[in-house]
């Protein structure tokens, strides 16, 4: 995942997430493009508005059920205000032990009927750990819906609204199907294929925080446009024409 393609995946959750008292930055997964990008100065700091960001050292290294190899997350500073951030790959969600690509897994599951007990065992991971995720979805899956069919308005032209399924879980999985398919309209295929994935563009559209307490903001759960991530969007695209 490179270019434009690559930046706006990064970019398009639009606030940051506290994480202790440290903020946390959604990247792309390949490491080489991330370091690239640090050294560069394409990394802008969430912080303050002209800060950018530099690598400072490394995350602790921990083990994520669904990837091969552990993960160690790049952190950054910013040469500005000084604030540090984590650089979360778009495989992996906030404080989950488990890939993005399960729990996503996971949700299409549950769309398609399948109960928390037969999606843990498909899915190998235990029935009350699935459950947790399917009843966070199901808790803010109109609120989901509404920030994801934003994003695709904001990425594409002429965008469908996708119609309800049905099933909160079908809802979300339209939602961010649909900017999943502006964002290939806008930018084309990734050099990689396979990797502009609906469930990385879940990753990086909610900033990791798809199962996160208090995400998506209030003002978008109650039907307000989230005129940050637009604001996210006109910015990727001026840096991108300028």
């Amino acid at each position: 995942m490179h270019g434009a393609t690559a930046e706006f995946l990064a970019d398009i959750s639009a606030a940051p997430c506290v994480v202790r008292k440290a903020l946390m930055v959604t990247v792309e997964v390949d490491l080489a493009c991330v370091e690239s990008r640090l050294v560069a100065g394409e990394l802008l700091c969430p912080s303050c508005p002209s800060g950018v960001l530099a690598g400072w050292g490394y995350a602790r290294v921990r083990r994520v059920v669904g990837m091969v190899d552990p993960v160690r997350p790049r952190r950054s500073r910013c040469r500005s205000c000084a604030v540090t951030h984590v650089l979360l790959p778009v495989r992996l969600l906030l404080r989950r032990a488990y890939a993005a690509d399960l729990i996503w897994a996971a949700v299409r599951a549950k769309a398609t009927g399948a109960g928390h007990r037969a999606i843990g065992v498909r899915l190998g991971v235990p029935a009350c750990t699935a459950r947790g995720w399917l009843r966070v979805i199901a808790a803010r899956a109109e609120a989901v819906r509404q920030w994801f069919v934003a994003i695709g308005v904001s990425a594409g032209v002429d965008v469908s609204i996708p119609k309800a399924t049905g099933s909160g879980c079908g809802d979300v999985i339209a939602a961010i199907s649909t900017a999943a398919e502006a964002i290939t309209a806008r930018f084309g295929q990734p050099l990689v294929p396979g990797v502009l994935t609906a469930a990385a563009v879940a990753v990086a559209g909610s900033g990791g925080r798809l199962l996160a307490p208090g995400w998506p903001p209030a003002p978008v759960a109650a039907g307000v446009q989230h005129e940050l991530t637009l604001t996210s969007t006109a910015r990727i695209v001026h840096r991108r024409r300028g």
